[in-house]
C-alpha cells in the first residue's frame, strides 16, 4: 500500500511538472527576445535582423539583435536563464574554437539546446586570373607540379578559410603554403593584388570580385551545386570526390530550456526563413535559407566537429 501511495504520488508530480511546461510555453512569449550574435555589420548580422523582422509579426513580441562578438556571445547565452527570452545565432566558430583553445568557458553540446540551422553558405574556391587553372583537376595539377610554390589565404588561423584549404591539402595531397591574415577583406585584397594565389573564401565576400573577373572562382564547397552560384561545380564533383567545406550557422537557446518553447522557436524560425521576401534577401547576402529541426541541427554540428576536429587534432591547429 505504501509502495502504492509513493507510486501515485510521483505521477502526480510529473503530471504537474509537465502541466507547468505547457502553460509555460502557451505564455511564451511576454516580453522582448534577445538573439546574441557577432559584430554588427557583418553577414551573420545581417541574417539575424532578416530573422528578426520575420519573428516580430508573428510572435508579437520585440526581437533584439545584441552584437557580442566571437568570444563574448556564446558565453552570453551558456549563462543565460533557459527561458526562450536569450539565443544564439552563430557558425562554426561557436563549436570549432573549443578544439583549438583552451581559454573558453562553455561547452558547445552541453550548454546549449539546438532550435534549427538556420542558413548555410559553401566556400568559393577562388584563385587569381594570372594563375593558369580553370578547374580543381588543373589546380591539384599544379600544385603537384609545383609543390611548395603556390599560396593560399586564410582570414585567420583556424578560420574556416584557413581549415578548408587544409582539408584540400590533405584530401588532394598536395604541398599549398598557408598564409594567414586578420580578416576576409586583407586577404581577398592580397589575392585581387595577386600577392597570393589561392583563396577558399566565403560566397558573400568573394561574389563582387567574381562577378568583376578581379578573381577567378573554380568550385563550390558544397556536395551539391550552390543556387549562389549556378552553374560553378562543387569540388567534390571537380577532382576531389568528398570534399566539402560549408559555412553552416544555427540558433540555439541555453541548455535546459523548455521543450514547449524550443518548439515554438522551431517553428517560428522556419516560417521566418520559408518567406519568399527573406529567402531572396539572404540569397543575394551570400548564404541560403534552410530551417532544419533540432535534431538535424545537432546532427550537422556533431558531424562537423568529428570530420574537421580530426584535421585539427592532425595537425595541431591552435587559434588565437
Amino acid at each position: 500500500m505504501r509502495h502504492l501511495r509513493l507510486v501515485v504520488r510521483m505521477v502526480l508530480i510529473f503530471t504537474m511538472v509537465l502541466g507547468a511546461g505547457a502553460v509555460f510555453g502557451q505564455d511564451y512569449p511576454n516580453k522582448p527576445i534577445r538573439i546574441v550574435t557577432g559584430t554588427a555589420g557583418g553577414g551573420l548580422d545581417f541574417a539575424a535582423r532578416l530573422m528578426a523582422s520575420g519573428l516580430v509579426s508573428s510572435m508579437g513580441q520585440q526581437v533584439i539583435i545584441e552584437n557580442r562578438g566571437f568570444v563574448m556571445a556564446p558565453p552570453t547565452v551558456a549563462k543565460a536563464r533557459p527561458d526562450g527570452y536569450t539565443l544564439l545565432f552563430f557558425g562554426s566558430p561557436f563549436w570549432l574554437a573549443p578544439l583549438m583553445r583552451t581559454d573558453l568557458s562553455y561547452d558547445p553540446v552541453k550548454d546549449f539546446s539546438p532550435i534549427t540551422l538556420a542558413v548555410t553558405s559553401p566556400d568559393i574556391l577562388v584563385v587569381h586570373p594570372s594563375l593558369p587553372v580553370k578547374s580543381v583537376k588543373e589546380l591539384i595539377a599544379l600544385a603537384k607540379a609545383r609543390p611548395g610554390e603556390l599560396n593560399y589565404a586564410s582570414s585567420a588561423i583556424g578560420a574556416g578559410s584557413h581549415l578548408a584549404g587544409e582539408l584540400f591539402k590533405a584530401m588532394a595531397g598536395v604541398n599549398i603554403l598557408h598564409i594567414p591574415y586578420k580578416g576576409v577583406t586583407v586577404a581577398l585584397n592580397d589575392l585581387i593584388g595577386g600577392q597570393v594565389q589561392v583563396m577558399f573564401a566565403t560566397a558573400g565576400a568573394s561574389s563582387p570580385h567574381i562577378k568583376s573577373g578581379r578573381i577567378r572562382a573554380l568550385a563550390v564547397g558544397s556536395p551539391k551545386p550552390s543556387a549562389l552560384f549556378p552553374g560553378l561545380p562543387p569540388v567534390a564533383d571537380s577532382g576531389l570526390p568528398g570534399y566539402q567545406s560549408v559555412g553552416i550557422y544555427g540558433i540555439f537557446a541555453p541548455a535546459g530550456t523548455p521543450a514547449a518553447v524550443i518548439d515554438r522557436l522551431h517553428q517560428e524560425f522556419v516560417r521566418a526563413l520559408n518567406r519568399a521576401d527573406v529567402k531572396e534577401k539572404l540569397l543575394n547576402s551570400g548564404v541560403e535559407a534552410v530551417g532544419s529541426t533540432p535534431p538535424q541541427l545537432a546532427a550537422a554540428v556533431k558531424s562537423d566537429m568529428t570530420r574537421l576536429g580530426k584535421l585539427i587534432k592532425d595537425l595541431d591547429i591552435r587559434s588565437n
